[in-house]
């Protein structure tokens, strides 16, 4: 007995690691445990078989994703139609499958790198955490939420984004961890210069100008917050009430050059209120001023969308009903707007059945939002924790970053919240400023760096009103890609191989 227990204090001690790690993002932004919290675990599996590794990583994984996407069962519990048991055991296999990469992570280091050498310290281990975070962000369409460079959006270590965005920023948080974790084992103090100069280095790169403001393009932005209850928005007797909250809304901003209204604002369908928005486009450009709003879409094929909409001054001409002429969400949140094998799920619940859950995908690269002249690259909700999708949409035209969402799903939860804190990320990586338009907060804009200029308080109806200036010029990042990493990933795990294999 005593022995068993014994074997539960690492993986205990591991859970509760990994429980402190949701605490370096926001809203508590204490970012120096994103790299404390992986120091620890890599002390708690050293000296472990693969096996044992593997179970600890994995009980650090409970910790960071049961508390860090606790927001996500706000979703489940009050809009999936499960009794509480069924919600909570759904919630726990999604913590459960996303716990499963922090313990491949754990036993890949152990069962390859076994020796408490630098090259397993400094290099296999940074690469295998990032290796694994890709994999999360990818396999069944990826969730990368909760990536750590994420968290240091407002720390010295953010100026790495521009170079090779959040992921770099990543690597760099785990050579520090590495390196410290490395000089606890060993008392090789000389190995601290390591995280001393990626630091340096950060500093830096801060005084780095990457790309250069157009003063003399200034705009104006009205940015609407309707705040709809979520329980009401697609009541059919609250469709009209809603469309003419933010009508009313926008009539008092007409002096704005562009009117930006959040993530399917209109509940209805685009085809249902042709002469509406007919009246509302003639309005926009008889004020000189555009509209943007999210809006749902369907084709002859059947296929609906959660779409973009631009009207008034707008280089379209005048408003006519054309769905190939939409930006349509390419990433789609999975059982909020598709069901993986719906064919056998949706009867299971009415978790399965939620409404809008049958989207289609837009293309992968979609051409830029047009409005009042300026460029606009689009991101919907889910679709902004993508940076490569994002980058890949954005062109040498490109002006400003949006991003139309809808976190009322999630309530006071963290979840809006830590979705604010990756669209400041985005901005900073591709030196872009960003609009981020949402149904009742975070409706922010941001700056090329990130930094928040302007932000409306959550729950509230109100309007943002700000001047946003548009940036020329190529950051690295968006140059390049994450290219530079896979190459130093590739040689990282080569000569970590050699290495090994040579004692």
């Amino acid at each position: 007995m005593k022995n068993y227990i014994h074997r539960l204090i690492r993986p205990f001690l591991a859970l509760c690691v990994g429980a402190i790690t949701p605490l370096a993002f926001a809203p508590y932004q204490l970012w120096p445990l994103a790299i404390l919290s992986p120091c620890l675990l890599l002390l708690l599996i050293h000296h472990r078989s693969a096996k044992q590794a593997a179970f600890i990583g994995y009980c650090w994984g409970l910790g960071q994703f049961g508390f860090g996407i606790s927001w996500v069962h706000v979703s489940i519990d009050t809009f999936g139609g499960l009794p509480k048991i069924a919600s909570f055991s759904l919630m726990l296999l999604l913590v459960g499958y996303l716990s499963f990469y922090s313990g491949l992570f754990a036993w890949a280091l152990n069962r390859f790198f076994p020796r408490a050498h630098w090259s397993r310290f400094l290099l296999a281990s940074p690469v295998l955490w990032l290796t694994f975070d890709w994999l999360r962000g990818w396999v069944m369409t990826g969730f990368p939420w909760l990536w750590l460079g994420y968290s240091q959006i407002d720390s010295p270590l953010a100026s790495f984004a521009p170079l090779g965005g959040v992921e770099l920023i990543t690597l760099v948080v785990l050579m520090c961890a590495s390196s410290f974790s490395y000089v606890c084992l060993t008392h090789a103090w000389r190995f601290l210069l390591i995280p001393i100069a990626l630091f340096s280095i950060s500093f830096a790169f801060k005084a780095q100008t990457w790309v250069t403001p157009e003063p003399e393009r200034t705009t104006t932005l009205a940015i609407i917050q309707g705040n709809i209850q979520q329980s009401l928005k697609w009541h059919p007797n609250q469709r009209w009430p809603t469309i003419m909250k933010y009508t009313d809304l926008s009539r008092e901003n007409w002096d704005a050059d562009i009117i930006i209204w959040p993530e399917a604002a209109i509940p209805a369908f685009e085809l249902e209120l042709g002469p509406y928005l007919s009246n509302l486009d003639s309005a926009a450009r008889m004020n000189k001023s555009a509209v943007i709003t999210g809006i749902l879409n369907y084709n002859e094929q059947g296929q609906y969308f959660n779409s973009v909409l631009a009207l008034g001054n707008t280089p379209y001409g005048g408003y006519r009903y054309d769905v190939e002429h939409r930006y349509h969400k390419h990433h789609l949140l999975p059982f909020g707007e598709f069901v993986p094998l719906e064919k056998w799920l949706r009867p299971l619940a009415p978790l399965f059945n939620l409404p809008m859950s049958s989207f289609s995908r837009g293309e992968y690269v979609q051409p830029n939002i047009f409005a009042a002249n300026y460029a606009f690259a689009p991101a919907l909700c889910y679709e902004i924790i993508f940076n490569e999708q994002l980058r890949t949409n954005v062109t040498e035209q490109t002006d400003f970053l949006l991003t139309l969402s809808n976190d009322a799903w999630f309530g006071r939860s963290n979840g809006p919240l830590q979705h604010m804190e990756i669209a400041r990320m985005r901005a900073l990586e591709l030196g872009k400023p960003l609009v981020r338009s949402t149904n009742n907060g975070v409706t922010a804009i941001t700056d090329q760096y990130g930094k928040i200029t302007h932000q409306l308080p959550q729950f509230k109806t109100g309007v943002l009103r700000a001047e946003i200036t548009p940036t020329r010029g190529q950051t690295p990042y968006y140059r390049w890609g994450s290219w530079p990493l896979y190459i130093w990933c590739s040689l990282s795990l080569a000569i970590s191989f050699l290495v090994t294999r040579r004692h």
